[in-house]
């Protein structure tokens, strides 16, 4: 006779997938009304269907299985399949437009996710993306041309509205295992110990990356000069990884022709962590612009805590 198909449960999927985005049970407990116990309950549940471990411990936390890893994307697909059918049905299609702005940083980690999700849920809905430094989208949120802005705050700024991560602040230069082999009109990449004064390749200002990376040389007595400036992400990349100078950025997106620099080996100076926040504009509250910064939110919150993971 042949087993019975075993039927997960949704809401169970859910509060996994929940936990997973959120980096904590805990405050998965908190998002959907639960106690931390029927947390648990859950967990247990949903291991003893799969018949697998889905989660480990690392370091104070937990991550995931390769068995946790594999469920994780076929819980997505299915509460997106659950969630369209319940809309669908239930509620009138959502229509209009989301303009979002964003840091070059995301374009390619996080975004692509959100707009497959978010277009197999609300086809009717026009999502318009402006990528932008940071000074811009405030600006142009302010002024109304944007419903949602990834942006980053200052070390230290107040309040956690919006907030989507914390990501450490790293000097950032060529991985030198990687073999690269810089042309012959370029010099090879820099290696340590490295020169004074520091060669830098920096954004133009207004730049909170640029302003953070010179305060630190500043403060830390290191003389510094600006190598090459770009108003792009990719040239910067290219500049470092040409052995042009350092930069100074998030370990995020990261290219794997870079590395983190470790600032003892690099005589360095220690840097802060950013936030990272979503923030709304005027049209906040619309349907279309709420659920989008829910999905992008869930989706920067889980990339980001993989980032901050990465040793």
């Amino acid at each position: 006779m042949a087993a019975l198909p075993v039927n997960l449960d949704m809401d169970v999927l859910r509060t996994f997938v929940t936990g997973i985005d959120l980096g904590s049970f805990a405050k998965a407990a908190t998002r959907l009304g639960r106690s931390p116990s029927a947390i648990s309950l859950q967990m247990r549940k949903l291991e003893d269907q799969v018949g697998q471990p889905l989660l480990r411990r690392h370091g104070r936390g937990l991550a995931l299985t390769e068995p946790g890893e594999m469920l994780l994307g076929y819980a997505r697909r299915l509460l997106d399949l659950n969630d369209a059918a319940v809309s669908a049905v239930a509620a009138p299609a959502l229509s209009g437009w989301v303009r979002l702005g964003l840091p070059q940083d995301f374009t390619e980690t996080g975004l692509p996710t959100v707009l497959a999700r978010f277009a197999r849920l609300h086809p009717g809905v026009r999502v318009e993306a402006h990528v932008e430094r940071d000074a811009v989208l405030r600006g142009e949120l302010e002024a109304g041309r944007l419903d949602l802005a990834l942006v980053w705050d200052t070390p230290g700024a107040a309040g956690e509205e919006g907030s989507v991560a914390h990501l450490p602040l790293v000097w950032i230069g060529p991985r030198a295992e990687a073999g690269l082999v810089a042309p012959n009109s370029l010099p090879p990449p820099l290696p340590p110990p490295l020169p004074r004064p520091l060669p830098l390749a920096l954004f133009g200002p207004p730049c909170l990356f640029r302003r953070a990376a010179t305060d630190a040389l500043d403060a830390a007595g290191i003389p510094w000069r600006v190598a090459f400036s770009s108003p792009g992400l990719a040239g910067l990349w290219a500049a470092v990884a040409a052995g042009l100078g350092v930069t100074l950025r998030t370990p995020h997106g990261l290219p794997p022709t870079l590395r983190p620099l470790d600032p003892d080996d690099s005589d360095l100076p220690p840097l802060p962590s950013l936030r990272l926040r979503l923030v709304r504009g005027a049209r906040g509250a619309d349907p279309a612009v709420a659920h989008f910064a829910e999905l992008l939110g869930e989706t920067l919150a889980e990339t980001t805590r993989r980032t901050a993971l990465l040793p």
